[in-house]
């Protein structure tokens, strides 16, 4: 790094690229001089040069340890981010993800070297059955989005072998928004129903909406307000009535684990975010798993390969012999590193486990909303207990003030914590949605409804100290829009942002 580089490091908190750190003649290791042999590789396929920056190994490591201070993650601090769960992940289990045996197989391995593998992803799904209420489960996806995705084509595949052309899938108003893309990807046409008063599916409105054309609704429960579906019996007695299916959105499943069953509520489809609940850090585009599982009336469906096991045999096979199936959604079988950190969590935590940590995940939210809903600053627009996450509107503070939910967000940056999924669900007016997780302690909930109180003094007393926030991070406030069209990725970007 040459001087000026350093200085723009100083000045505006960035790093440079290593490509642009490099320097002629700088090694960061000494490499044997081996005799290459003859692979009679295409003259087209060849490299004419390679690009490498050459670094010297303190200088590599400095640069890789300066970015890694600039993240904010589970590890550094208090990561309330509503309707993502990003809790505190048990180290082992990365451990165990990282072992040979985990994570040098090959998916074309031959099935009889593979069997401990195999017998794995077959103990996973069982026990991720027994926890949903489902029969069977697929788990190729990568993520939650990618298990909407495949539960729609399921939806649609079973629909097809009935010979029925159904074209609706009814979203409640307040879901996710991958639930809106997921049905337009897979062909449906969307159907929005709103909430009622109480923050709950509109009943009169869902019956209004269903009819022969319906194929299913999708619902999150409990909802991304918080709040559970206290009628989803009936719900689910209005679709099924008219011959839809249910699909349930698992990305708030932390907040019932061990205590309902989505399949027992009447649920046809469930997808799960491993990623979420079971033991992988989320966020930052980091591998994912989605699985899905189905009812009886909806195994036939599922993508191939599924894993069987030969009890005469004691081995476990692949079946591909299954003509009803959609066929593969991913290749191989998943994100196996991400299927082994769930198992072993699983394991570790047991029912009784799993069963506190939604306990307590929905004690600390509870916690959080008792001691922040004033009135004053900020308040929750529906009334009774929540879930596993509360929506705090911050639209009091922003009548008085002037300051918004998104300044209160930014703001909190400069406590050492990441800020909230603010401005959803969009049915609440300056919304905050804060999930505390069950792994958070009593002393970090109050460190945060300290923060946020001393935020709504602030707002009254200095508000433009909000308005710039934050000041004690890397980067300041940024011009979000032109931050995704014009990321300033080099220093020489820096500098002639400067001039300007």
């Amino acid at each position: 790094m040459n001087y000026h580089q350093a200085r723009w490091v100083c000045e505006s908190g960035l790093e440079p690229l290593i490509f642009e750190m490099g320097r002629k003649s700088a090694k960061g290791s000494l490499l044997p001089n081996v005799v290459t042999p003859d692979f009679n590789i295409p003259e087209k396929l060849l490299r004419k040069s390679i690009d490498i920056p050459e670094l010297s190994e303190p200088e590599i490591v400095r640069h890789y340890t300066r970015l890694s201070q600039m993240n904010f993650c589970v590890d550094t601090g208090f990561y309330p981010l509503g309707s993502c769960t990003m809790k505190y992940n048990p180290k082992i289990n990365e451990e165990l993800a990282d072992l040979d045996e985990v994570a040098n197989i090959h998916p074309d391995q031959d099935v009889e070297t593979v069997q401990g593998a195999l017998e794995i992803m077959y103990r996973l799904e069982n026990f991720l059955c027994e926890i949903t209420g489902m029969s069977r489960m697929c788990l190729q996806p990568s993520a939650g989005a990618h298990g909407e995705f495949l539960g729609l084509l399921l939806v649609r595949a079973y629909f097809k072998s009935k010979g029925e052309k159904r074209k609706e899938v009814i979203v409640p108003d307040s879901a996710h928004g991958t639930n809106f893309a997921s049905a337009g990807m897979a062909g449906f046409n969307v159907i929005v129903v709103p909430s009622n008063s109480r923050g709950r599916v509109d009943l009169e409105a869902l019956r209004a909406a269903v009819s022969e054309n319906t194929a299913a609704l999708m619902m999150t429960n409990p909802n991304t307000l918080g709040l559970f579906e206290d009628e989803i019996l009936k719900i689910a007695q209005v679709v099924h009535d008219v011959g839809g299916l249910l699909y349930y959105d698992g990305a708030n499943l932390n907040g019932i684990i061990g205590k309902a069953r989505p399949g027992d509520m009447g649920f046809d489809i469930v997808h799960l975010n491993l990623h979420k609940t079971f033991s992988t850090p989320h966020g930052g585009g980091g591998p994912g798993a989605g699985p899905v599982g189905v009812v009886e009336k909806l195994e036939r469906f599922l993508p191939v390969p599924v894993i069987e096991y030969d009890e005469k045999r004691e081995r476990f096979w692949l079946n591909y012999d299954r003509p009803h199936s959609i066929g593969k959604i991913k290749s191989f079988f998943g994100n196996f590193g991400v299927l082994v950190k769930a198992y072993a969590y699983i394991l570790s935590m047991g029912a009784d486990g799993l069963e506190e940590a939604a306990e307590t995940a929905v004690l600390n939210a509870n916690y959080l909303m008792k001691k922040l809903n004033d009135g004053k600053s900020f308040k929750v627009n529906y009334d009774g207990p929540c879930k596993h996450e509360v929506v705090l509107s911050a639209e009091p503070l922003k009548k008085e003030t002037g300051i918004t939910a998104k300044d209160v967000a930014k703001r909190l940056l400069d406590f050492g914590v990441h800020p909230p999924t603010y401005y959803f669900p969009p049915i609440v007016p300056e919304a905050l949605m804060v999930e505390p997780t069950e792994t958070e302690s009593k002393e970090e909930l109050d460190r945060f409804i300290e923060a946020m109180r001393i935020i709504a003094r602030e707002s009254r007393e200095d508000p433009e100290k909000v308005k710039s926030a934050p000041v004690a991070t890397a980067v300041g406030r940024l011009d979000e829009a032109r931050a995704s069209r014009e990321p300033i990725l080099t220093w020489k970007m820096y500098q002639k942002l400067k001039k300007e």
